[in-house]
């Protein structure tokens, strides 16, 4: 049904929450190993369409992950396969960091088996690079919102999943650790990760390989981040309000005072 090299195919998917419809008749392909990124304005449908590709939405449709429609294969499958950041994630404020981490690894062990010595160490390079070792032995509830986030990046990572999905991933992150986390996107596509992420910072988004435009549950544009069709349509999403340039190289955003 799908051809190797899609990571994702999403076909015909509709979806509601609460009566209203979220995603209507979406129809797109992620490619593998390429960094995707989701942009539109509020309301739009972007998480509603991350949370559809790992099931934690109902939908009508049919959704592909490796070629395999997702709903035959099973949950602990799905996880190897899968990993997911979402917005403002629930964990206990009594765990410690490296335990929050460690959870990336449950997909891979054994009913009540301990961790062994390869997720000890997939665990510490996640924390490395995310530049979160040295809060390994503190506890989630010690932790500011930028250090907050990136263990739950790590634990992310951790999954070594060959497929991503992060709902705004850079929320609470201070500038430099941005540029890490844009770094850590360009390793993993590198080995061959699919990333797809939803970000509110247009600017951000464009440093993507391709971008996903959404507007009222619909996609309406899909295509290379430096594309100018790509640029028009985002600036007509968002009534004209911002205007994509290019400074020095990178597209930047730019806010229209009207």
């Amino acid at each position: 049904m799908t051809k190797p090299e899609i990571a994702l195919q999403l076909q015909n998917v509709h979806a509601s929450l609460d009566g209203n419809a979220v995603l209507c008749g979406v129809n797109i392909d992620f490619a593998l190993g390429r960094w995707t990124s989701i942009v539109g304005p509020n309301g739009a449908g972007k998480s509603s369409l991350l949370k559809a590709m790992v099931g934690l939405i109902p939908t009508t449709g049919s959704t592909a992950l490796l070629g395999q429609e997702i709903k035959l294969i099973n949950h602990k499958q799905r996880a190897q396969q899968l990993s997911w950041l979402g917005q403002n994630e629930a964990v206990s404020d009594d765990l410690c960091v490296w335990d929050v981490v460690m959870l990336g690894r449950i997909p891979h062990q054994d009913w009540l088996a301990p961790p062994n010595a390869n997720d000890h160490k997939i665990v510490q390079t996640a924390l490395e690079a995310t530049q979160a070792w040295e809060l390994r032995e503190r506890s989630v509830g010690q932790l500011s919102g930028g250090e907050r986030q990136r263990v739950l990046l790590a634990r992310a990572m951790a999954v070594r999943a060959p497929i991503m999905l992060m709902d705004e991933p850079m929320a609470n992150l201070d500038p430099p650790h941005q540029v890490d986390w844009l770094e850590q996107v360009r390793c993993l596509t590198a080995q061959n990760t699919t990333v797809i992420s939803v970000l509110h910072e247009v600017g951000m988004a464009l440093l993507a390989d391709d971008v996903v435009v959404m507007q009222a549950g619909r996609v309406v544009h899909h295509g290379a981040s430096e594309s100018d069709q790509t640029h028009r349509v985002i600036e007509t999403v968002f009534d004209n309000r911002i205007s994509i340039q290019n400074f020095e190289g990178q597209f930047v955003a730019l806010p229209q005072i009207q």
